[in-house]
């Protein structure tokens, strides 16, 4: 089931898609996705002549999905690791699973993402909560 919640990304992202909440947080879990389109601005210089959208973008979606699914408001203070597993081109449709859990000094976040043609990455990201500003 799709929600019609989705995510702007902030004035700096180099990311212009909405994000779209496929699977709201239920037990610390939720999914995500964003169409890769031939539009996205970062394609014109990641490279003309074949596209392929960067792994700091796909970090970001997942930046972005974490962001709107977290379990109380938070803001991210570290990347703790990511590995990227397969390339993400223009038409791709990225789904990324979040996996919640709470820590001593706040949140940890796993982000699996996917397309159609297999795993792309996996993100590990950490947060801290916040004093209930908006997300």
């Amino acid at each position: 089931m799709t929600t019609a919640v989705t995510a702007v990304h902030p004035p700096i992202s180099p990311v212009a898609g909405p994000i779209e909440v496929v699977s709201p947080p239920t037990d610390g879990r939720a999914s995500v996705r964003i169409v890769i389109t031939p539009e996205e601005p970062v394609f014109a210089g990641h490279y003309p002549d074949f596209p392929i959208f960067p792994g700091v973008c796909v970090l970001e979606c997942a930046h972005q999905g974490a962001r709107v699914t977290a379990p109380e408001p938070v803001e991210l203070i570290a990347v703790d690791s990511a590995r990227f597993s397969g390339a993400v081109y223009p038409g791709d449709t990225l789904v990324i699973d979040l996996t919640w859990r709470r820590t001593e000094d706040g949140w940890q976040c796993r982000a699996a993402a996917a397309t159609g043609n297999g795993p792309a990455a996996s993100i590990r990201l950490r947060f801290a909560t916040t004093d209930g500003g908006a997300r």
